[in-house]
């Protein structure tokens, strides 16, 4: 059993939970990710490491909750424990000194994005933060970030914090001067975003590493759900990523699929719902 130390709501359906698991916070690297299962009927699910203490001996996971088996997780209080948590899983990111480097969070991926951040920064590189969201309450770990950052950017698609738009809008004006160009560029988020980050870099032949682990299902590669293509051939994000060059990513396909299961997802958010709303007693 894996003890939860503090779940919090950070952001509208954003909790941070902290869970103690000592050897897993010894073990992990930036980029690595876990399989949480919750209790025994739990749906088993892949969750990026965003953090790890090593003396307190636990690791923060950021769980944004939009589906049936996320809701059962951010429910759990502090004070219960997980029944397994695997990992670390999944290949660690390359840190290398590349110089100035733009990270980009868009949404939850910023928690994602926060480990790659800082091992970037440690390492020597000038790192610009740059994330977004649709309004300013979801705009998270923005002080985190500034602590390594030479600068943190922001956007928000309502304009209520930074500036309005999107990642790609601010992206766009460093790539545009020469003083700010960065020599790479590491993009976690959803896939809309990503592919948009992509599409602007590649022109200008900047590096792009994209993590996909907004995909991934099992952790295993054996249900097949994360495969994707990476420069024509077929790849799964839990085993051989979650980490790949953004040019060579085919996004339209990968976006096609993500749309799979949408509708039972939705049914079941309202079996959720109904099983969750009160019984009303007759008069």
């Amino acid at each position: 059993m894996f003890p939860i130390i503090s779940n919090n709501l950070i952001a509208p359906n954003l909790h941070r939970l902290v869970i103690r698991a000592p050897r897993i916070a010894r073990a992990c690297l930036p980029g690595q990710f876990v399989i949480v299962h919750a209790d025994q009927q739990a749906e088993r699910i892949p969750l990026t490491i965003a953090d790890a203490d090593i003396d307190q001996g636990t690791v923060t996971l950021y769980v944004q909750a939009v589906g049936y088996s996320t809701c059962r997780l951010v429910a759990l209080p502090t004070g219960s424990s997980l029944r397994d948590l695997a990992g670390p899983l999944g290949h660690p990111t390359e840190i290398t000194r590349w110089g100035r480097v733009a990270c980009i969070g868009g949404g939850v991926g910023t928690a994602v994005l926060y480990p790659l951040a800082k091992a970037l920064a440690e390492v020597g590189n000038q790192v610009i933060s740059i994330i977004g969201g649709r309004s300013a309450e979801l705009i998270i770990l923005a002080d985190e970030l500034a602590q390594f950052s030479t600068e943190v950017l922001i956007a928000t698609e309502d304009g209520s914090r930074g500036k309005q738009g999107f990642v790609t809008h601010v992206l766009q004006e460093l790539i545009t001067d020469p003083r700010s160009v960065p020599q790479a560029i590491y993009a976690v988020g959803p896939v809309p975003m990503m592919k948009a980050v992509s599409d602007l870099t590649r022109p200008h032949q900047i590096p792009t590493i994209v993590s996909l682990n907004p995909i991934m299902i099992d952790g295993t590669g054996m249900c097949g759900g994360c495969r994707v293509l990476v420069g024509g051939k077929l790849k799964f994000a839990c085993v051989d990523g979650p980490e790949f060059d953004g040019h060579l990513v085919d996004f339209d396909l990968l976006a096609d699929r993500l749309s799979t299961y949408r509708t039972a997802e939705c049914q079941m958010l309202q079996q959720l719902a109904e099983k969750d709303r009160p019984t009303q007693r007759k008069a």
